[in-house]
């Protein structure tokens, strides 16, 4: 079945009715964030009673203390499990790198002299001059003239032919 494309102004819609609903999203959850760190704030971290003596409030700083020491430690806990991840990541794209090898990039085709090339393999000091068509010989070639009646007379060609072809059977 074939296929129909869609023309730019529909497509142009599509992305903009897209692009509205990723952005009620993107809101919708941030909301939901910072619902989920009230909550969580109200749960861990509880107002602390600051009536009463001295003692009440060194016990409530103690409570802190190991609040915060517990806070410390899953936090060190959380970074270690990150970095070895991140560590794992780095180790499986080498992986991926060297299973798919590197590739070369294509080269780009560079219109030099040969000059030019000597000049840039041996550096300025050696002066080679490479004229390799000054040494040719000058060969002229013969150009078989026909008449215009021939070329357009087939029948003649096929004999001429007929007789190149009996020249090679002759053997």
């Amino acid at each position: 079945m074939s296929e129909k494309k869609m023309n730019s102004s529909r497509r142009h819609h599509l992305k903009s009715v897209m692009l509205q609903i990723a952005a009620v999203w993107i809101q919708q959850e941030k909301k939901d964030n910072a619902a989920a760190k009230v909550t969580y704030m109200a749960e861990s971290c509880p107002k602390p009673n600051m009536s009463g003596d001295q003692a009440a409030l060194m016990e409530t700083c103690k409570k802190m203390a190991a609040l915060i020491d517990r806070v410390d430690e899953e936090r060190y806990d959380l970074q270690s499990k990150v970095g070895k991840a991140d560590k794992e990541i780095e180790d499986l794209k080498i992986k991926v790198v060297d299973l798919a090898g590197v590739k070369k990039p294509a080269l780009k085709r560079v219109r030099m002299s040969a000059d030019a090339m000597l000049k840039a393999l041996l550096g300025s000091k050696h002066t080679v001059n490479m004229d390799l068509r000054a040494n040719l010989k000058q060969v002229k070639k013969e150009v078989k003239e026909e008449p215009l009646e021939a070329a357009g007379d087939w029948r003649k060609n096929i004999e001429d032919k007929a007789d190149r072809k009996k020249m090679f059977e002759t053997s």
